[in-house]
């Protein structure tokens, strides 16, 4: 059991998937994260010509599927499972089964305080949803932090309970994510330019991430966070400002994500 998010998607969001049908040109799939369900194009399945669909999706097969663009109103999201990279693919896998253990704790205190456990469930994710995108994000902030167990509404008896359970069973993680950065700039002050984008992607990361100069107007950036989604926001914001400032400064910019 998955807490379900309320309402779409963002785009550009990565979301686990069950394919539900395939056709000749298109594919459906179900978001295990949402009460929703989106369609997959045959173009964004899979880079360069596909004979036969079936040869990369079937019914029942779990996908990571990044969102393209939704439309609310007619209740429409459209996925790609072509643009999601490996490394993409394992971080999202990873959160979900990190989601998975955070509800077992939950589970467990259930069984101690001899509660049903969906009580419980719906309980602490209709107290915590609104706050927090996840259980285990929920989990992570009360390791980090004790006194927001209150923040799961429960009373002192059941907050205790958890609190224990919860920093007994999970360790305070960071994760790590990185690209290439290459900044270009033909302006007689191009060095400074360069300084000035740099620090506008130190700014858009809070202090969340390392650049390391490479030769060639090449920069590694390197994202600390304590989640991937966390992680690929920052860097995405980080890198999206270097690129807009020098861009303005008629330079030029690109990033390159790199695959562990």
């Amino acid at each position: 059991m998955l807490l379900k998010k309320e309402g779409f998607p963002e785009e550009d969001e990565l979301v686990m998937c069950t394919i539900t049908k395939v056709q000749f040109h298109s594919v459906f799939a179900q978001l295990d994260e949402y009460d929703k369900s989106g369609m997959i194009h045959i173009s964004e399945v899979s880079p360069g010509r596909i004979r036969n669909i079936r040869d990369f999706v079937k019914e029942g097969k779990k996908v990571v599927c990044k969102v393209l663009r939704v439309n609310p109103e007619k209740g429409h999201i459209d996925l790609s499972l072509r643009r999601v990279g490996e490394t993409q693919r394992r971080n999202k896998v990873d959160e979900l089964k990190q989601e998975q253990k955070a509800e077992k704790i939950l589970e467990f205190v259930a069984k101690d305080l001899n509660v049903p456990l969906k009580k419980l469930f719906e309980d602490v994710t209709n107290s915590i949803s609104k706050k927090y995108s996840s259980l285990n994000e929920f989990f992570q902030a009360v390791v980090a932090d004790n006194d927001l167990i209150k923040d799961a509404g429960l009373d002192a008896k059941a907050a205790k309970k958890l609190e224990e359970a919860i920093k007994t069973r999970i360790k305070e993680v960071t994760v790590k994510i990185e690209g290439k950065l290459k900044l270009t700039s033909f302006a007689p002050d191009g060095v400074d330019i360069i300084k000035e984008a740099l620090k506008k992607a130190e700014e858009a990361a809070k202090g969340n991430i390392m650049i390391k100069y490479l030769g060639a107007g090449s920069y590694n950036m390197v994202i600390n966070a304590k989640d991937y989604k966390e992680a690929e926001k920052l860097l995405k914001e980080a890198t999206e400002n270097a690129i807009e400032h020098i861009r303005k400064k008629e330079g030029k910019g690109e990033f390159v994500r790199l695959e562990a």
